[in-house]
């Protein structure tokens, strides 16, 4: 195993933690909060409260690092494809986590206690779960793609399709 492999794999695992980490918040901690809004977001307050951001602001940045490590020791391999489409994935869906998903989990979040449900409230909470559910989706879909570079060489050196070709297509040389 050699450095490439290394480091594709840190970057695959990585991913995969990202990707664990946002089941987990869909399968235990979203329907806990979503259940009866406002009263219900009680778990986000207080001293205590739970901030899943520390988390996320961790792991993004260590997952973007490896991403571009791989990428950089893999530029001249097969394994650049995978890579390439998984990153581009993922910054697309961080940049509209930045823009929508995180604005709108802090507002809903932040909301005052109250034990009177609120319905537009719980409205705007269920299209967030249902739109973060679309996102999940996605990168579950990125991870395939990547998951699919290990199979690839880490060493075979990708090749222009129009060399292929060229070569293919050249007469051998015959001795008179």
């Amino acid at each position: 195993m050699n450095v490439k492999d290394i480091v594709y794999s840190f970057a695959c695992l990585s991913f995969a933690v990202v990707i664990g980490a946002a089941v987990y918040e869909h399968r235990a901690v979203v329907p806990q909060w979503s259940v009866a809004l406002p009263a219900s977001l009680s778990m986000f307050h207080g001293k205590y409260g739970l901030d899943a951001g520390a988390f996320w602001k961790v792991i993004h940045p260590v997952t973007l690092l490896l991403f571009i490590l791989a990428l950089s020791l893999s530029w001249k391999t097969t394994r650049r494809k995978n890579i390439l489409v998984t990153l581009i994935g993922y910054v697309s869906i961080l940049a509209i986590t930045a823009i929508y998903f995180v604005p709108e989990l802090m507002a809903l979040t932040g909301t005052p206690f109250s034990e009177t449900m609120d319905p537009s409230l719980t409205q705007r909470a269920q299209l967030w779960e249902l739109l973060s559910q679309i996102r999940l989706a996605i990168l579950v879909v990125l991870s395939i793609i990547l998951f699919l570079g290990l199979t690839k060489a880490a060493d075979k050196v990708s090749t222009p399709k129009t060399n292929q070709k060229a070569k293919a297509v050249q007469p051998q040389q015959v001795g008179v």
